[in-house]
This record gives structure tokens, sequence and C-alpha cells, in this order.
């Protein structure tokens, strides 16, 4: 969603399909996915590897960029996933079909968050195409939200 905050069109099969890899419409995405694969799932050569390539590919300052976002969201969700902080009820309702189409409800985490019902499931549909206008209030309600659910 981001992504398209921004304006770019992203196909974000490329970050839970290894086929689609090169196709998501990001700069250096290849290198991207294997230095994010590389600090969930690498060893210290695989780590080494991605490293280098991002690197190259990156230049310092981008890298260093990468790297910190990589590692952060890393820690970011093993602190959700320890803690069983589940998905923020408007953004669940927005991004179920996205997760859905991507597999990302399959993902052991995901047993964090409540199932999403029919009814908010088709409003999050509606409400879809206007992210980029609703994420800003959606950020600030998102407390209240959670509190009630």
């Amino acid at each position: 969603m981001s992504g398209e905050l921004e304006g770019a069109r992203l196909d974000l099969h490329a970050v839970t399909d290894a086929a689609a890899a090169g196709s998501a419409g990001v700069p250096y995405e290849r290198e991207l996915l294997a230095l994010a694969e590389a600090v969930v799932r690498g060893g210290e050569v695989e780590l080494a590897d991605a490293r280098g390539k991002a690197l190259a590919a990156l230049g310092p300052e981008s890298f260093v960029a990468s790297a910190a976002v990589a590692s952060n969201f890393e820690r970011m969700v093993r602190i959700a996933d320890a803690t069983g902080i589940p998905l923020d009820a408007p953004l669940d309702a927005i991004s179920a079909s996205m997760r859905a189409e991507l597999g990302i409800d399959a993902f052991g985490s995901a047993a964090n968050t409540p199932r999403v019902s029919p009814a908010r499931r088709l409003l999050g549909r509606a409400l879809a195409p206007l992210a980029r206008y609703l994420m800003p209030a959606l950020a600030g309600l998102s407390g209240r939200f959670s509190k009630r659910a």
C-alpha cells in the first residue's frame, strides 16, 4: 500500500513468489529481496553474499538505508509475533484481499489477527481504492478501533 500511496504500480507477488522476482517494479528488487531473505533466513555466507551484491548495486548510502529498513522490519515483526499483536482493525479489512491473494494469511503470525467478517471484507474491497486518502485518517483511528474489537 505504501507504494500505491506514492503513485507506483507494484506487483507484490515478488515478495512471496520467487518466480515473480524481478517483476515487482522496484529498482534493484532482486538485490533487495536477496538481502531481505538473507536477513531473515540466511546464514553468514548467504548474508555476506547478499550484502556484497546489494552494496555493489545500490551504493553505500542506499545500501545502509536498505539494510536498516530490513533489520528494523525484522525486529518489529519479531516483537509483534512474540507479543501476539494483531493487525489493526481498519487495516485488516482494507488489506484482506491482498493478504489472501499473496498467501500472507498462511503465515503463522496471521493467527494473531481475527478473521475479517464477510461484511468487513466487502467494505475493505470498496475502500481499498481510496487507501491513499484514508490511510492517514486510519492511522489515527486504529488505536480506538483495536480497543473496541
